[in-house]
């Protein structure tokens, strides 16, 4: 069973939040700014990711001719960071 979203997006802050924490009580501002803007860019990309993990999950099985190979390469290809 997967986990459930919250949990997992609560577990991505807490990792982003203590790094930031220790970054504000060092005083480097830099890092901060790093964090923030590193934690933004990988929320989005993991809700991306559970967006695709439930629309799987909700769709019917496949037909016969589907080859489950080649649909992950297209989501990779779809996917990759330029």
């Amino acid at each position: 069973m997967p986990r459930p979203r919250d949990r997992i997006l609560g577990n991505l802050e807490t990792i982003y939040r203590e790094a930031y924490d220790r970054a504000k009580a060092s005083g480097d501002e830099r890092r901060m700014l790093d964090l923030d803007a590193s934690y933004q860019r990988e929320q989005l990309l993991l809700e991306v990711l559970l967006d695709i993990r439930d629309s799987l999950a909700a769709s019917p099985p496949a037909s016969p001719g589907v080859d489950p190979l080649a649909a992950i390469e297209t989501i990779r290809r779809v996917t990759k960071l330029r």
